[in-house]
């Protein structure tokens, strides 16, 4: 199922989840001079570790995808413009979308197996393992590449 996004307030910005994927992309001027022309930002979902959801009041509000393996911007709103996993606005009608994908994104999650995780966590032991044995000189580069292939599916 595809949904797609329209944040007007601020900077623009066009987030569309598809297939596992939240695929956000900037729009006008804000957003070249906050984030540049980093293009179009895709975040699998099975790589999501948390959604910060903050409202507007006072200041701007914002929602946050962090990711395994990535630091999020700790310093609220203002380190939130230049973070390339937030998305900045400034209306209700943006908050109300944020909080949108903020459900839809953790219902997905609570519907994915609780394997997933611990498939991940033996992929990366047994490419460890097998990186330990080339280094070593037990297995020859092309064998190390075949495995490798195997055990990521490629």
């Amino acid at each position: 199922m595809r949904k797609e996004y329209l944040f007007k307030s601020n900077a623009k910005a066009i987030v569309v989840i598809e297939n596992g994927i939240i695929r956000i992309t900037r729009k006008g001027l804000l957003s070249f001079a906050t984030q540049g022309l980093k293009g179009e930002k895709s975040i699998p979902i099975k790589n999501v570790t948390a959604i910060q959801l903050k409202k507007p009041g006072l200041t701007t509000g914002y929602i946050q995808f962090s990711q395994h393996g990535m630091m999020e911007s700790k310093g609220g709103v203002f380190e939130a413009t230049t973070d390339e996993n937030t998305i900045i606005f400034n209306s209700k009608k943006d908050y109300a979308q944020a909080l949108e994908i903020k459900e839809y994104i953790e219902s997905l999650q609570q519907s994915e197996p609780a394997s997933t995780a611990e498939s991940t966590t033996s992929e990366a032991d047994e490419l460890i393992k097998f990186k330990e044995l080339l280094d070593a000189g037990v297995i020859t580069e092309e064998e190390f590449a075949a495995k490798k292939k195997q055990i990521l599916g490629l």
